[in-house]
């Protein structure tokens, strides 16, 4: 029987030769490709900087807790947010002290919308609790960043966007997500479109924000350079403290921050990814226009995916049309029975995530499309190391399940 993955990595010529580059060089922790990343990430998305971090989930807690610094947010404002999206990101803003805040999204882009964002901030009894907007670009589509920051700017609130799915996806006006807002986070985990295995990325054009979060993921250290210029016998700040002083600015810590570095592994297996960026999005996109050209006479079973070559598809995104009809939970098992791998659309966070089950009585009945598409909602995989044969596969097994319903 086939087995058609989600997600995939392979290792080819180039990976296995970064890789052993960094064994050769016997410099594991970060060094001169970490540093190389940073500054071809921060081109590529289009920001003047980029640091590097253990994960996506330390990108967004080092960004969160950066704007406690360079913009004094305070701990306990609320961060209006998506119930829709990977538990990450909820997870970071309550473990840096601020309250998130659910509105709805958008049937069709699974994001929410500047209009729920506006409603939520006109009803809402104090505006001024409010410090920011964290939208998600979720499965590679885009939000409306030209309308949310419109928004923000009228009631005074920061955006910081999570870019974590969405590498390479382009707004109309030809930027990329991840530059439209104050700051932004990525994830380049194994399944997503740029790949590394656990890695994340803060892009920012702010340069205070830049240097707080480069001391803040090395556990507040003095020292932010980007690269350390001690073993060439210099250092910025070697005479801290003065004459009589011993003080070495990597053991100095002037905030309380997080272990959140990488290796150097982690920084060359992406940068070969990167070098493939092109043609990974385009695979993904050919891929995405294939299944829904082939399984457009199902399309009153299941919603799919809204093509634009502007989008980097994070996956293959299906919702169920009439739970009558089929449920999720039969389709994905025969999915599963038939070799294709597949995955449900996350949860609505405050309804569906047992960890916020004390936020489910204020959320009941509030975010329906999110309540709808987490518990409806599926994707199968569209990545670049599809054959043909997987794909057409995948088609023959839908149109069985669908036309025998």
């Amino acid at each position: 029987m086939m087995r058609v993955r989600v997600g995939d990595f392979k290792l080819g010529k180039e990976e296995k030769e970064a890789i052993m580059s960094v064994l050769d060089s016997g410099r594991l922790s970060e060094g001169p490709n970490v540093r190389k990343f940073e500054l071809e990430w921060a081109k590529f998305v289009g920001t003047k900087y980029s640091v590097l971090t253990s994960s996506g989930t330390a990108a967004l807690m080092l960004g969160l807790t950066a704007l406690q610094h360079t913009h004094k947010i305070k701990k306990n404002s609320t961060v209006i947010t998506t119930p829709l999206t990977y538990i990450a990101t909820s997870n970071a803003i309550l473990m840096t002290g601020y309250n998130p805040a659910y509105v709805d999204v958008d049937m069709e882009t699974f994001n929410i919308t500047p209009d729920n964002i506006k409603t939520f901030l006109e009803s809402h009894p104090n505006p001024s609790d409010c410090s920011m907007i964290l939208p998600v670009h979720l499965m590679g589509y885009a939000c409306d960043m030209d309308k949310i920051n419109k928004i923000a700017k009228e009631y005074g609130l920061l955006t910081f966007e999570d870019s974590a799915q969405a590498h390479g996806t382009e707004f109309s006006n030809g930027k990329k997500t991840g530059s439209m807002s104050l700051l932004s986070d990525f994830s380049f985990y194994i399944a997503h479109n740029i790949q590394a295995g656990e890695l994340g990325a803060i892009n920012t054009d702010d340069p205070e924000i830049y240097k707080v979060i480069r001391k803040l993921k090395s556990n507040g250290r003095f020292c932010d350079c980007p690269v350390c210029t001690r073993a060439k016998g210099f250092c910025p700040n070697n005479n801290l403290g003065g004459d009589d002083f011993d003080l070495d600015p990597r053991f100095l810590h002037d905030m309380v921050g997080y272990n959140f570095k990488t290796m150097e592994f982690q920084a060359a297996l992406g940068l070969t990814q990167l070098k493939k960026a092109d043609f990974i999005l385009k695979k993904r996109q050919e891929n995405v226009k294939y299944l829904n050209e082939n399984l457009q006479d199902f399309s009153d079973i299941v919603q799919l995916p809204k093509f634009s070559n502007k989008v980097s598809y994070l996956a293959y995104p299906l919702v169920i049309k009439d739970k009558n009809k089929i449920t999720r939970k039969k389709l994905r098992t025969i999915l599963e029975k038939k070799g294709i791998e597949n995955r449900p659309l996350f949860g609505s966070i405050p309804t569906q995530q047992p960890a916020y089950s004390s936020f489910k009585e204020e959320y009941q009945g509030k975010l329906p499309n999110a309540d709808y598409l987490g518990q409806n909602g599926l994707y199968v995989g569209c990545h670049q190391y599809l054959e043909q044969d997987d794909i057409d596969y995948m088609i023959k097994v839908f149109k069985e399940i669908f036309k025998g319903i």
